[in-house]
């Protein structure tokens, strides 16, 4: 009889949750203040931990924010929106312009010069202007697509809808942030809970009319897609948005040297309660449009952009347990379960410890007070134990010899490069014998740079696991969608959306099928280079049937690690079997052929020595560009071994020894006229 009026209790307020939640993120109007709606929470939740019987999927301890809504049509972007890479010390830029300087060969006279300006936290978007009338305008999305938001964008007055100017390009696509000034969110901040919020939630109005209310701003900073742009620095264009109408950040500054940007970036993190707007940090591009252009980009990232993220906010807590996560390639991970405490507006329930050598490094235990740091996006972690409110009854943490998941031997690897240890410890079984192994396998498989699956996040894979609907990739695409029906929370539309968004993945193309497989040290980058070499899966799927592994190593980029890597895949029975299934499930795309038009169409190259005024990865791409190949070993399938300086000379004797052409680089660079 208790229990009954318990939960009737329970459900009464979860009613009530729903409906303040509803009115909060998906209506964005509150209709209580945060303090009630916080309370509300906290009563549900300690409800829940005094009668382990309460459970709802609807409870704030599952939920956060509400649904968002599907009513925006998706839109390919027609240059990706990258991300930038973090840098948080003076270190991490000195090793930024070092990469920067290596990739350009460390050409004399060559000095960086930076454009700089603060980084807004605000909403990525994108506008595409034609015969300079504004025609669409995209979020970011996952890079590649966003949703189309044009009507929404055209309500901020910040974005011309018009631009008569001569030199205005003939199609161009201009990014930059949407926003809100912290002065104007003063009469939103019983709506949202910080500008961030106000100005995703508003961007995301199903009505323009309502979008028009709120006072959004842009600054443009950067453009994707240019037909007859014509500038030659990030200082140029950003006088040039100002000249055509658009608002740039008035903090913008060009600097040349690494001790400059550390003194600006000082300067700036000191006077941001000043500044009208959020920032998180400062970016640094190369000013320089040539430079940029020969720098190019990594897999989502331009070499020649940085973001110098504001310096790490720190609080206290104790650590109130350590538990080990699993990931996906049999990696065990520490982490610390810690009192909640606020860091920099966010409430902290978790601290990573890295690995079993931090943990003895810092001697860490269950009970300590302890400092807790979080920097920017980066996870957070315990800096330093405070030994004086340690307890006379600390035990010193052993880190578990076997996996917790499936009770296999742990161990570490030998890393030759190091002749040490790793510091990583690992579960020792392969595949998907290991549950949480193989749990965070097929989270892989479904994430963003992978399958990417609409809809399948982390918590449907927990899930679907727990209900045996998937224990294997290939269980995707052959789920029991009757019994997903009939699951709480899911109804037809919902499940016809699901089954939508698989049967649209099972086309894929070879990188993704490969780096969707999650190979230990195959990454997106490593995955590109194997499918352009390899160009089919049933090229990849011979490797195994004809045990020619070694193959691999004439694939420039891939070394023994990465081959020692696949190999062990290969050689493991259910990886295989997961293969053969997904091979009949799905269409996996041939890699087409490189342009062939190329002056070095067909050739093939390698270089031994160093190159003058030129790195070896530019040297690269030059070939590549020109429809040339690069190979990594001598053999009868090199046309061409080119020669620097102070070269090896047991290529150049193989190369003789195979009659390869052997060409100087002044006479490779006249091949390329």
């Amino acid at each position: 009889m208790i229990d009954e009026k318990i939960s009737q209790k329970y459900l009464e307020k979860i009613k009530l949750f729903k409906k303040y939640n509803k009115h909060y993120y998906d209506l964005n109007k509150p209709i209580i203040d945060d303090h009630e709606f916080d309370k509300l929470k906290l009563e549900i939740i300690n409800l829940e931990k005094k009668n382990k019987f309460l459970k709802h999927k609807d409870s704030p301890s599952n939920s956060v924010g509400f649904k968002p809504s599907k009513i925006f049509k998706k839109v390919k972007h027609k240059t990706a929106m990258l991300s930038l890479g973090n840098a948080f010390s003076q270190e991490d830029l000195l090793n930024f312009e070092k990469k920067i300087l290596n990739f350009l060969n460390n050409e004399p006279g060559l000095n960086i010069e930076y454009s700089v300006e603060p980084k807004i936290d605000g909403i990525s978007a994108s506008l595409l202007y034609k015969d300079g009338k504004f025609v669409t305008g995209l979020s970011r999305g996952d890079g590649k697509e966003g949703e189309d938001i044009t009507e929404n964008l055209k309500t901020i007055k910040d974005i011309p809808h018009k631009i008569i100017k001569k030199d205005f390009p003939e199609e161009i696509d201009i990014r930059g942030e949407v926003f809100i000034q912290n002065s104007d969110f003063k009469n939103l901040i019983n709506k949202f809970a910080n500008p961030r919020n106000a100005a995703s939630g508003s961007l995301r109005q199903k009505d323009s009319k309502e979008t028009e209310k709120i006072p959004l701003k842009f600054i443009a900073y950067t453009f994707g897609y240019e037909k007859g742009l014509e500038v030659s620095s990030q200082e140029d264009y950003l006088k040039k948005l100002k000249d055509w109408g658009f608002k740039t950040n008035p903090l913008n500054k060009k600097i040349k040297t690494i001790e400059d940007l550390m003194k600006n970036y000082n300067e700036i993190e000191k006077k941001r309660d000043q500044i009208n707007f959020d920032i998180d940090g400062i970016v640094y591009k190369v000013n320089s449009f040539a430079l940029q252009k020969r720098l190019g980009n990594v897999a989502n990232a331009p070499r020649w952009a940085i973001a110098h993220k504001f310096s790490a906010n720190s609080s206290i807590s104790k650590i109130e347990s350590i538990e080990i996560q699993i990931g996906r390639t049999g990696a065990l991970t520490p982490v610390a379960k810690i009192k909640p405490v606020n860091i920099g507006g966010v409430v902290v329930s978790n601290a990573t410890l890295h690995n079993e050598e931090e943990i003895n490094r810092k001697d860490i235990r269950i009970g300590d007070t302890v400092i807790i740091e979080r920097a920017g996006d980066v996870i957070p972690h315990v800096i330093s134990v405070d030994l004086k409110l340690r307890g006379k009854d600390s035990k010193k943490f052993n880190f578990p010899k076997n996996c917790p998941s499936c009770g296999s031997k742990t161990v570490k690897d030998f890393n030759l490069s190091t002749k040490k240890e790793d510091a990583v410890r690992r579960c020792s079984s392969e595949g998907y014998e290991c549950e949480k192994m193989a749990i965070e396998k097929i989270k892989h498989f479904v994430s963003k740079e992978a399958f990417n699956i609409d809809g399948f996040g982390k918590k449907i894979v927990e899930n679907f696991w727990k209900l045996n609907l998937i224990k294997l990739p290939q269980d995707l695409f052959k789920l029991d969608y009757t019994k997903i029906e009939s699951l709480e929370g899911w109804g037809k539309q919902s499940v016809a959306n699901l089954k939508y968004s698989i049967n649209q993945k099972k086309t894929i193309s070879f990188e993704k099928f490969i780096y969707a497989l999650g190979i230990r040290h195959i990454g997106l980058e490593n995955a590109k280079i194997i499918s352009k070499n390899l160009k089919s899966l049933k090229n990849f799927i011979n490797l195994s049937k004809k045990k020619n592994f070694d193959n691999l190593i004439n694939i420039d980029g891939i070394g023994q690690t990465q081959i020692n890597s696949i190999k062990n895949f290969f050689e493991n029975s259910t990886n295989l079997y997961v293969l053969k299934n997904l091979e009949k499930l799905l269409i996996v795309k041939n890699v087409e052929n490189q342009r062939a038009d190329g002056i070095l169409n067909n050739k093939t190259f390698m270089f031994t020595g160093k190159l003058l005024n030129m790195s070896r990865s530019e040297a690269k791409a030059l070939i590549e560009q020109n429809s040339g190949s690069i190979v990594s070993n001598v053999t009868k399938k090199l046309d061409y071994l080119i020669v620097g300086e102070k070269p090896t000379n047991r290529k150049i004797d193989a190369a003789k020894n195979l009659r390869v052409k052997i060409l100087d680089q002044s006479s490779w660079l006249k091949m390329l006229k």
